[in-house]
């Protein structure tokens, strides 16, 4: 974990898993037609959909509290909770802009890993 989190590899995993969260959460109401006929009905399944959350929660919470000791910036952390925020108003409040509000929250949290990496890379503590 240690060699992970000094080579940036958490923030970058972060990113992309963020990344593929806000599109995966974009694209399925245009294409969760289409699934089926190329075999990717699973894709629009709750269970993936979870998952996909419960990584980026993992990989973001690991990532964060593991480089704030080095930069001592809160900006990261709060730009994750409100991604996260935005996914769960998107779910459970707001389900009629769920389509808007988990793809903002992908993107937020994509910026969050962005804004981590970056710190990480300009402290000057050093790893």
């Amino acid at each position: 974990m240690k060699t992970l989190l000094r080579a940036g590899r958490l923030d970058q995993l972060g990113m992309i898993a963020s990344l593929a969260c806000a599109i995966h959460c974009a694209a399925l109401p245009l294409v969760a037609t289409l699934l089926p006929l190329v075999g990717l009905e699973f894709l629009a399944n709750p269970t993936v959909e979870m998952a996909m959350i419960g990584l980026s929660a993992i990989v973001g919470i690991g990532s964060l509290t593991g480089s704030y000791p080095l930069h001592k910036k809160l900006t990261p952390m709060l730009v994750l909770l409100a991604g996260f925020s935005f996914i769960a108003l998107g779910h459970f409040l707001f389900e009629t802009a769920e389509a808007v509000l988990v793809p903002i929250g992908g993107f937020t949290i994509a910026a969050a890993h962005y804004l981590n990496w970056r710190g990480r890379r300009t402290c000057k503590h050093g790893d």
